[in-house]
């Protein structure tokens, strides 16, 4: 999920069988709507004005990640400055153009972190954090956490290899603040064995 301005390569054009609501023919004088010519001439032009309506009624879907069409999730997703991955299915598309807002809202947490990257990756996540945070009524107290600023990251997935490594090294990079160092880990997750069943005798 890093910013950067995408290219839009789909284009909607006329939709098969799709009937205008407003005919043009309807609104041509009485002698016109009578003439078989000019009706079959203006219906080429509800044809092409059909899609057009469709798509007014049912702006709002347009809006929202879960019912724009998927041709547009990459078109809504530019609105936030990300860019989806062409791998993603459309599901984690719409999860992640669904949790932007609050991706931006927490960025620079680690909740904010482990939130995305879940999303990219579907794993589990661990974060270990050398910051901290602490109040004191007495000046000059030490401050809490390590002076060595650093970020250690460990994703837990079923494939690792099916898991882009730059770009999760890049969403990491873009998502800390600037001067914390970080490490990321792909680790397979580990599977927990059948349970057995005990019976007493």
């Amino acid at each position: 999920m890093i910013a950067e301005a995408p290219t839009l390569n789909h284009r909607r054009g006329l939709v098969r069988a799709l009937i205008s609501p407003h005919p043009l023919g309807d609104a041509l004088p009485a002698l016109f709507q009578e003439d078989g010519f000019t009706q079959r001439f203006m219906s080429a032009f509800d044809a092409a004005l059909a899609p057009v309506f469709a798509t007014l009624d049912n702006l709002p879907t347009y809006f929202d990640p879960w019912l724009t069409p998927p041709d547009f999730l990459e078109w809504l997703g530019s609105w936030f400055g990300l860019v989806l991955d062409d791998s993603w299915s459309v599901e984690r598309r719409r999860a992640v153009l669904a949790g932007a807002f609050d991706f931006y809202r927490m960025r620079g947490t680690v909740k904010g972190l482990k939130a995305q990257i879940e999303t990219l990756t579907g794993g589990t996540v661990e974060i270990i954090d050398t910051g901290g945070v602490a109040t004191s009524t007495t000046a000059g107290e030490a401050l809490p956490g390590s002076p060595n600023h650093a970020l250690m990251v460990r994703v837990n997935v079923d494939d690792p290899d099916a898991i882009n490594a730059s770009r999760l090294e890049a969403l990491v990079a873009a998502a800390k603040p600037a001067h914390v160092t970080h490490k990321v880990q792909l680790v397979k997750r580990s599977k927990v064995p059948d349970a057995v069943e005990v019976t007493s005798a």
